[in-house]
Formats: structure tokens, C-alpha cells, sequence
């Protein structure tokens, strides 16, 4: 078996965790040892194709109510720790963009990126006060890079907010969880994880709600 590096944090020692041999669903995925992050190899990705047919189906309106309630469980704690009228960037905002417009509705002014609906990758070569990616870093194919580049794009003190259900270490646990079988989330992050790139970026880590990580950068 070809056993690739890890994705976030290019450690060698990476092993099998669990295999999916399931008669609709099939795929291999792998946990590092040092970051402890788990992720399905390039072989188990869907394409481009399958990726933005899968997005169409997502029903992301800035109108419903119980939508923004979900975006809540993010916007809530980051607002509250937001000075007024900062700048902020809604990395992944989908087909729908909403969380970026309730930070505007607060007084802060917001910048929107998505690959797949909003692909200006100039946004990326800005700094902000605050980047947010709900329900995306499961989604990332290379999170080391990715999540690099938006630490890069943060002013020191800033904030970087993700949205993401965390896995278990545990593969009883992965075998049942029905977060995995969207063939478009392809990384997972275990609490370690988190731990792992606060340790990295020398950043203050917290979790605010059950599936809600906030980093903050150092001011130097």
C-alpha cells in the first residue's frame, strides 16, 4: 500500500486508519501520527465535476432563518471578540453568501472567496482583522497550504473562526459517523489536531461552542 505524507503538516509517519470497504462507498483514509489529522488520499477524491455538483445541492439563503442560527454557533463568539468596524474575509462562502453579510449587518466590512462561486484569488493577497470557513476545511485537499496561506492573510491580533464537526480518535466511532460519507469531506480534524496548529502558528486556541474553533493570532 502507498502510504502518502501527511496533508497539513508533511510528517512521514502516517498509517492506516481506516479502510471503507462498503458496496456503494469505498475509500481509504489515513492519520497522521504527529498532528493526528485523518484524511481520505488522492485516490478517494472527487473531481472537480463531482465536487461542484455535490455544492449544488446545498440550499444556502441569506433569508432562512434557520440557517443563520447554524451560522450563529460561529458569528456569535467571533462578533463578540471583533473591535467595531473591522475587515473580514468569508473564506468558502458558497452559493448562498450569508455569514459574510451578517458581519456586514454588525458594522464590519467583508470580503467574499470561493473557488467554485466567487474565485478572485486578489482577496487573497489582502490582510484582515478576521477570516472565517464554515463547513469548508473539511473540503480541502491541501490543508497545509490553504490554511498557511490564510494565516498569512491575518493582521497580528487577528482572528481565523472555522466552522467543522470534530472526529474522534477513535475508528468505531469514524466507521458510524455520517460526517465521512459526503463524498466531499475529505479531511477531518480531531481536537489534537487544533491543538497541533496552535502549538504551529503560536496562536491562542479556543473552543467556543461544539463545533467551533477560534484562533487568534499573536499581535507579534
Amino acid at each position: 500500500m502507498n502510504v502518502p505524507s501527511c496533508i497539513l503538516c508533511s510528517n512521514q509517519d502516517v498509517q492506516l486508519f481506516y479502510k471503507d470497504t462498503s458496496e456503494h462507498y469505498s475509500s481509504d483514509y489515513f492519520q497522521c501520527q504527529s498532528c493526528r489529522l485523518i484524511f481520505a488520499p488522492s485516490k478517494d477524491r472527487p473531481d472537480r465535476n463531482e465536487e461542484f455538483a455535490r455544492y449544488e445541492t446545498h440550499e444556502n439563503d441569506p433569508e432562512d432563518e434557520g440557517y443563520r442560527n447554524f451560522l450563529s454557533q460561529l458569528f456569535d463568539p467571533l462578533n463578540k471578540r471583533l473591535e467595531t468596524e473591522s475587515m473580514g474575509l468569508d473564506f468558502g462562502s458558497g452559493p448562498g453568501p450569508t455569514l459574510s453579510l451578517m458581519f456586514e449587518e454588525a458594522g464590519h466590512t467583508m470580503r467574499i472567496y470561493d473557488s467554485f462561486y466567487d474565485d478572485d484569488p486578489s482577496v487573497l493577497e489582502e490582510t484582515y482583522d478576521f477570516i472565517t470557513a464554515t463547513e469548508v476545511v473539511e473540503h480541502l485537499f491541501h490543508p497545509g497550504k490553504e490554511l498557511e496561506r490564510l494565516w498569512n492573510c491575518l493582521r497580528p491580533g487577528g482572528y481565523l473562526g472555522i466552522m467543522t464537526k470534530i472526529a474522534e480518535d477513535d475508528k468505531d466511532f469514524f466507521a458510524d459517523w455520517h460526517y465521512r460519507l459526503d463524498l466531499t469531506h475529505v479531511t477531518f480534524y480531531t481536537e489534537d489536531t487544533f491543538r497541533w496548529l496552535a502549538d504551529h502558528w503560536n496562536a491562542h486556541l479556543s473552543f467556543p461552542a461544539d463545533r467551533v474553533i477560534i484562533f487568534q493570532k499573536p499581535n507579534r
